[in-house]
This record gives C-alpha cells, structure tokens and sequence, in this order.
C-alpha cells in the first residue's frame, strides 16, 4: 500500500462540518484505510481575500488506488460536497488536494507531486507537521525546515 497526504480546506455552509464528513468520506475510499487526521485550522484566505476564512486539515491515507486515480476520487468527493471551479482561489464548499504520494516525484497537466506550493502555505504545513512531524519532502527536505518559511502566515488551531 501507498501512503498520501491530502490537505482538505473549505470556506462555505459549515466549513468545519464539512471537513469532518469529509474526512469520512475519504475513510470509505475503496482500497484505502484514513490512518490520521489533523486538528482543523482556520486561515485567512490567499489571493482572492474577499471571502469567509477557510477551515484546513490534512489526511494520512494509506491506499491501493494509483496516484491518478486517488486524485480522481477525491474530485468525486469534492463534486459530491457540492463544489464548483468557478474562480482560481475563489470560496468553496470544500477543495482535496492531494500533497504527497509515497515519494512519486511527477508534474502532468492534471497532477503535480509533491503538490508544488504545499511547503510554502502555512495551512499545509502545520496540520501536516501535527500529523507527521519527521516527514521528508521529496526534492525539498525535511518538512519541519518549512515552518519558519510560514510563520508569518495567519493560522489558528481550532
């Protein structure tokens, strides 16, 4: 089995309520076991900033599914919470990205790993270091390198 990272985030309806459904959600994957969970964060919004904070989390996943086809069902998920691609950085019912795939190193038009800003975005790193703090990064080292490149970011533990 492989092991993913999925950082979920979402800043409509019941954000918090939807993180938690969909941490279900993603525990009902076929081939796959939701092995941890993050606490949820609440982060002021990046790029768009017209819009409600968001509430972020990160999942530990261990899966049978290939890299592509995990990213497929976690658009399922998203479909399924309603979402809609409108506006890049735009509100959403709830957005799965996913971060890391055992140490797969790949970029194609639909799937870039690691996730290319995942170290850079306070709302990644910090429920990702709660829940694998001795995490490496393939190609940019140990994940706790990057938590002064965030500390000026916004985050609250919720």
């Amino acid at each position: 089995m492989s092991l993913a990272y999925i950082a979920l985030g979402a800043n409509l309806g019941d954000p918090a309520a939807t993180l938690n459904a969909a941490f279900d959600a993603l525990g009902k994957l076929p081939e796959s076991h939701l092995l941890r969970r993050s606490a949820l964060y609440r982060t002021a919004p990046i790029g768009f900033t017209k819009q409600p904070d968001f509430i972020n989390a990160v999942a530990a996943l261990k899966t049978d599914l290939p890299a592509q086809n995990l990213l497929d069902r976690l658009h399922d998920i998203e479909q399924d919470f309603g979402r809609q691609r409108t506006l890049h950085n735009g509100p959403r019912t709830l957005d799965l990205d996913l971060l890391l795939y055992d140490d797969l190193q790949i970029a194609t038009p639909r799937l870039h790993l690691p996730h290319p800003r995942l170290h850079l975005r306070a709302f990644v790193v910090h429920p990702l270091f709660e829940i694998a703090p001795e995490l490496a990064l393939p190609g940019r080292g140990r994940l706790a390198a990057w938590l002064p490149a965030v500390a000026t970011q916004g985050i609250t533990r919720q």
